[in-house]
């Protein structure tokens, strides 16, 4: 396995971008109408927050991490490729379609390759006694905790962490940025040549 995508760092060491924290409890939305007929605004998102628990890795930049120019942090979830693998299997067979062990490989590469621009992969990697499952990190929702939250959590755990390292990280981010900023023409231009 290839331990070159990462380093265990201490729980005492700072927060960056591409930590991946475990066990996380971050707020959502419950499932469900969230039409306001006549309620206030407020009271409505109030009632509609969830605390949920799930694996994140950290995806605001590292310069403003240390920099400290940003009070709250932007996570993205992620899940192993095992997990995802039957969440995929489920959603194929809804569809009626077959999936195959050909359907997965391309499955897999396209999500590797970039194609499916709402997942990213990161590697798989086994330092010392600590190891982590090929990844699959999903950019269709989007977490902000506050940083203050987040390193007091850190602190209370006491548990050393993966850390994507350098470009690895920097390649996350890059699929980040690819899937909010990709546009869909309404018209295509017209191939004249």
């Amino acid at each position: 396995m290839n331990n070159q995508w990462y380093e265990i760092v201490d729980a005492d060491r700072p927060l960056t971008q591409g930590d991946i924290i475990a066990n996380c409890p971050i707020v959502t939305w419950e499932a469900g109408n969230l039409a306001l007929k006549g309620s206030l605004e407020a009271e409505v998102l109030s009632n509609a927050i969830i605390s949920i628990i799930a694996d994140v890795v950290v995806m605001t930049q590292a310069c403003d991490l240390e920099q400290n120019k940003v009070p709250n942090v932007i996570l993205c979830s992620h899940i192993s490729l095992s997990e995802y693998k039957k969440d995929w299997e489920a959603e194929m067979k809804n569809r009626t379609q077959n999936p195959t062990d050909k359907a997965w490989k391309a499955q897999c590469d396209g999500i590797c390759d970039g194609f499916i621009w709402n997942f990213s992969m990161i590697n798989e990697c086994k330092l010392g006694k600590q190891n982590i499952e090929t990844r699959i990190v999903d950019f269709r929702e989007v977490f902000n905790l506050p940083r203050q939250f987040l390193e007091s959590l850190l602190q209370q755990r006491n548990v050393p962490r993966f850390r994507l390292l350098p470009p690895y990280r920097e390649h996350l981010s890059q699929a980040f940025a690819r899937f909010f900023m990709r546009v869909g023409l309404p018209v295509s231009i017209a191939k004249k040549w």
